[in-house]
Formats: structure tokens, C-alpha cells, sequence
């Protein structure tokens, strides 16, 4: 099947910045996929790597575009911009498609003229394709709605579709929060009236190495707590969705700080836990327990080992339970020092 047709179905959007590694794969898992018509694009995003050379064979297969180094979300909407297709399927370059991706998304789509995304499930690979984990979101989220947007995030561009009208109706992708706009694009998007539906699949391999984002430790905490920041700064939330504000961001900020303890940035982690403390629905020990059960459980799902021992013997951890103390017993603490 030719790629390059006049009016594609799907537009496959690939950004890319010094991913010669990994780009070819990504594209011939576009160019194995069947019964749905598509055309590819890549965006450069200034790579000095071997990118432009590696590309070459695809010439007759694929739309390059090379931009100024802009980050992702600029790639990424200077691809919705060039699309000729009205659906819209990203795809990381480090990231490949697995069969049938395209069509049966496609087909949700047809059949839900009312969508505006169609999310699929994903396998998490190691950096030479080896499986991880299955990840199957819909079993802890079934139904994809702005509340439970907002209290799972269960975003992965690669792994979803979308009508490219809502891309365009909603502005693309929002540059000021690299790396976490893929979230605050889905959550404008759903509180904008966007209807997102589950394809109970499979779709996609998101693989895992020490360049992808997520292990951009700082940046990428940083920039979600940003997101959720900016998204309950908006005056006229629905009540429901008000009344959650505590909760997503107790349960954002235990995340975070576990995503931080993953990418070992200890004292960082006790920072963003002492920020949830505000936020807690539970008593100091529950609060603590909570901690400790998120954390191992935020592994699982991530397919990590786990050592709660580690955790708690760990001199921040320590440091943190003293906070803690000090917190919960002020008058305690004020007769102590004086």
C-alpha cells in the first residue's frame, strides 16, 4: 500500500530529535499497516544526528519536514498543520505501531461520529524491543471522562487517535509545558466537551530507555504539577470537578514524588510528598501508610521491583517522617527546643 495518497484517512505524525536509533522502525511499522488509507510525516526537530541520511530510502513514502529545534509539542503542530488527513495518529520515534493500529482505531471513529479520541492500550519494551509490560488502562479507567482524565492521566500520544477538527479547535499542543503536554492538551480537550472512547487493544510498543521522557526526572515532574496547576486556575470548572481539586492533586503529587524516588531524586520526592501533606484525606499514620502502598503499587504498574525496606530506611525518608512528627505535635516540638 502506497502511504503517499491524496486524501489519506489517518495522518501519522512522527516528530523526531536525534532518534536515528530508533526512527526506521517507527516508520515501517506505519507502512506494515493495513486496510486503512494514511499518509506519514516527520518532523525534524533540528536532529544533528544521522536522521536525514537514515531517511533518505523513505523519500518516496513519507513528508519531511525539518524545523528549528522547538521541542515536541511545536513538532507536533507543525505536523497537525500539514496534515491532509481527519484523523490524526502520533507516533514518539523511539515508539512502533503494531499491526492493525490504524484501522481499528479508524473504524471506532466511523462507527462514533461523536469522538474525538480514540485511546488504545500499550507494551512497555526495553530499548532493543524485549516486552516489559502489558498496559491495559481501561481496567483501572473504563470510562474516559474529564474527572477520570484528571485522576489517572492515562495519556500516551502514541497509543491514541484523534479528529484532527478538535486539535485545531482546541489550539494543538501548549509549548510552555514540556514534557507533560500531551496531558494538558488531553485535559483542555476534554474540558472543552471532547468525547474519548476505549479501543480494548493493544496497539502500540512504547519503549523505555534513558532518553525517552520519562526518565526526565525534574523536567517531567515539574511540568505535570504545572499542568494541574493551570488547569484548576481556570474560573469557571464545574462544581464536580472543583470539588476533585484536592483529591488530583493529593493523588498528582504522591505520583509525582514516586516517579522522582524511581528516578532517584530522593529529596526531591520528600519536597513533592510534603506538598501532597496539604492535600491528604487521611490521618498523619494513614497518610504515611498511603505513601508507602502508592509507591509499591505505582512500581507494579510500572513492572518495578520494590523494596519498602529501602524506601523507609532511606535518610529522606526519615527526615520526612520527623516532619511529620514535628508537624502533627507543634506545641511537642516548640516545649523541645526551648
Amino acid at each position: 500500500m502506497k502511504a503517499t495518497i491524496a486524501e489519506p484517512q489517518v495522518s501519522v505524525i512522527i516528530p523526531t530529535y536525534n532518534c536515528d536509533r530508533y526512527i526506521s522502525q517507527a516508520i515501517d511499522s506505519v507502512l506494515q499497516q493495513q486496510n486503512c488509507s494514511y499518509e506519514i510525516i516527520v518532523i525534524d526537530d533540528g536532529s544533528s544526528d544521522r536522521t536525514e541520511e537514515i531517511l533518505q530510502p523513505y523519500h518516496d513514502q513519507i513528508r519531511y519536514l525539518k524545523q528549528i529545534n522547538q521541542g515536541v509539542a511545536a513538532a507536533r503542530n507543525n505536523g497537525i498543520s500539514s496534515a491532509k488527513g481527519q484523523l490524526i495518529a502520533f507516533l514518539d520515534a523511539d515508539d512502533y505501531f503494531l499491526p492493525g493500529k490504524l484501522a481499528a482505531q479508524a473504524e471506532i471513529f466511523d462507527k462514533r461520529p461523536d469522538l474525538g479520541i480514540v485511546h488504545s492500550g500499550w507494551q512497555r519494551v526495553d530499548s532493543v524491543g524485549n516486552k516489559l509490560l502489558d498496559v491495559k488502562p481501561w481496567e483501572q479507567t473504563p470510562q474516559l471522562n474529564l474527572e477520570n482524565w484528571l485522576r489517572w492521566k492515562p495519556v500516551l500520544p502514541s497509543a491514541m487517535m484523534f479528529r484532527r477538527k478538535w486539535l485545531e479547535y482546541a489550539g494543538g499542543f501548549d509549548a510552555r509545558f514540556p514534557p507533560a503536554e500531551d496531558t494538558e492538551l488531553v485535559l483542555r480537550l476534554a474540558y472543552k466537551g471532547c468525547q474519548s472512547a476505549w479501543l480494548r487493544k493493544i496497539t502500540v510498543c512504547y519503549r523505555q530507555h534513558e532518553q525517552s521522557a520519562m526518565h526526565k526526572g525534574l523536567p517531567q515532574a515539574r511540568s505535570l504539577s504545572a499542568v494541574i496547576d493551570s488547569f484548576f486556575a481556570q474560573p469557571n470548572l464545574p462544581e464536580k470537578v472543583r470539588l476533585m481539586e484536592y483529591s488530583v492533586r493529593y493523588g498528582t503529587l504522591v505520583w509525582i514524588a514516586w516517579y522522582l524516588y524511581y528516578t532517584d531524586h530522593p529529596v526531591e520526592m520528600t519536597d513533592y510528598l510534603k506538598r501532597a501533606w496539604q492535600y491528604r484525606p487521611f490521618s498523619a499514620i494513614a497518610t504515611v501508610t498511603n505513601w508507602v502502598e502508592s509507591f509499591a503499587q505505582f512500581s507494579h504498574n510500572w513492572g518495578i521491583k520494590f523494596d519498602t525496606n529501602t524506601l523507609i530506611q532511606s535518610p529522606q525518608w526519615q527526615e520526612l517522617v520527623q516532619w511529620i512528627i514535628e508537624v502533627n505535635n507543634p506545641t511537642q516540638n516548640k516545649t523541645r527546643h526551648n
